[in-house]
């Protein structure tokens, strides 16, 4: 398909986010930055040419803003990335029961959204990548943290659910496990715990990229990535 490629990133911040739109810029992509507050991207967009776009995630009206204005920019859609998600902390006895419905729609129904405009639009032009950002808690439920747990069980779900359906179509879908701390680019030391102690995010872009760049003949829907002092 003939132009550059383009990448979507959706709940983009500082972190890892920040990282992958590097890494995106670097690559020859073209980037759009999706997120509920666009000023505090101001610096990483003249860094990387991005354009920036509002959305919470969670809302199907301004999901379907988004991609119109993705679908404004023309061209293709290679790359989109679901990098948002909601925790409402606490012990379950205390927990909001709004907040908790909140952080699961941000971080599961969201990813549904979005995932769904993409692959309708993928679909069109033959070929696309689907990437969602998992955690521990994607496959272990931790004590007073039970809604950022069922957001991310349900959003590895639904990962593994579109894997299988999308792959046909030539749509790789994955799912990346993050189980551990994320460190700052370059500085990956967690307290008293050595060097390497905390995931790089730049190390952790690497292997999305290396997700979107697969051969079809081997792809992989679902990566975990740790720390070499993280437990299992």
């Amino acid at each position: 398909m003939p132009g550059r490629e383009r990448a979507l990133i959706v709940g983009a911040g500082s972190g890892l986010s920040a990282s992958l739109a590097r890494r995106a810029a670097s690559e020859g992509m073209d980037v759009v930055l999706a997120a509920r507050d666009t000023q505090k991207l101001t610096a990483l967009a003249g860094e990387t040419g991005a354009e920036t776009i509002a959305c919470d995630a969670s809302r199907a009206d301004e999901v379907e803003r988004l991609f119109a204005a993705v679908d404004a920019g023309g061209g293709r859609l290679d790359l989109v990335i679901y990098n948002a998600s909601g925790r409402a902390r606490g012990p379950v006895t205390e927990l909001d029961p709004e907040a908790v419905e909140t952080a699961i729609k941000v971080t599961a129904f969201g990813g549904f959204l979005v995932a769904r405009a993409a692959a309708q639009r993928m679909i069109k032009q033959g070929h696309g990548t689907i990437l969602f950002t998992g955690a521990s808690a994607s496959v272990k439920g931790y004590p007073r943290s039970s809604s950022f747990a069922m957001g991310k069980f349900a959003l590895r779900g639904l990962a593994q659910s579109l894997a299988r359906e999308l792959q046909p179509q030539n749509i790789h879908v994955g799912h990346i496990v993050i189980d551990g701390g994320i460190g700052r680019p370059g500085d990956p030391r967690g307290a008293n715990r050595g060097p390497d102690a905390l995931l790089d995010p730049d190390a952790i872009a690497d292997s999305y990229f290396h997700l979107h760049r697969q051969q079809r003949s081997a792809w992989a829907w679902e990566i975990e990535l740790r720390p070499w002092v993280e437990t299992f």
